[in-house]
């Protein structure tokens, strides 16, 4: 049905003979003018990122690996192959420098640190002294990076709460790789059904199977 012309005498005439009550003018004067933009950001545990690192030596070779974890759930992995001889306190340094470093070029500011080291964790909180001259460095550096947070905590969580990041360290370590190779992201899923179940039946008939949906619309 089209729509039929109002003439502009007809509203001025229903406008004049019903006049709204309290009727108060718009205000076209802003105080504000200098304000380009406004900016409003919310503030809370929704801004917060979590980070799981740890590292892997064995006669193998040695790896690192951690996980940045967005306040939505979407999961980023990192893994690197290490090729110096390092002790297993060396390699939990390496993986939560990386982390860091990660979340610093991924510009955020808050974050929950986890890792099922407690040497490394209380190291850096200062709840325990560091003697390793080997472990010095990494501690001094490692509070330098924290400086770059806004928000920043470190915890200590057992094992078995640290799979993933342990499952990249050790990927990191049997891979086969070159010196600067680098691999494409991870992706890893969970899937209830086996996957013939998402196989799809050719028709009998050779249509394919959205041809009746797409004859009734």
């Amino acid at each position: 049905m089209t729509r039929k012309a109002v003439k502009g005498s007809v509203i001025a005439d229903l406008l004049a003979e019903n006049p709204i009550q309290d009727y108060e003018a718009l205000e076209f004067e802003f105080p504000d003018e200098h304000i380009n933009e406004v900016d409003c950001e919310e503030e809370g545990p929704a801004n917060v990122w979590e980070m799981y690192f740890d590292g892997a030596v064995n006669l193998s070779g040695n790896g690192i690996g951690a996980v940045l974890v967005s306040p939505d759930g979407k999961h980023f992995p990192i893994a690197v192959k290490l090729r110096f001889d390092c002790t297993n306190n060396v390699a939990e340094y390496e993986a939560c420098v990386m982390g860091l470093q990660a979340a610093i070029e991924m510009k955020i500011r808050k974050l929950e640190v986890y890792g099922d080291s407690a040497l490394i964790i209380y190291q850096v909180k200062g709840e325990w002294q560091t003697k390793d001259p080997k472990l010095i460095p990494y501690q001094k550096y490692l509070l330098e990076l924290i400086k770059e947070f806004e928000e920043i905590s470190f915890t200590h969580l057992s094992r078995d709460k640290n799979q993933f990041a342990d499952a990249l360290a050790t990927l990191a370590v049997m891979a086969q790789m070159e010196e600067g190779q680098t691999t494409q992201a991870l992706r890893v899923k969970a899937r209830d059904e086996p996957a013939y179940c998402f196989t799809i039946e050719e028709q009998p008939d050779g249509k394919p199977w959205y041809h009746d949906i797409l004859v009734s619309l």
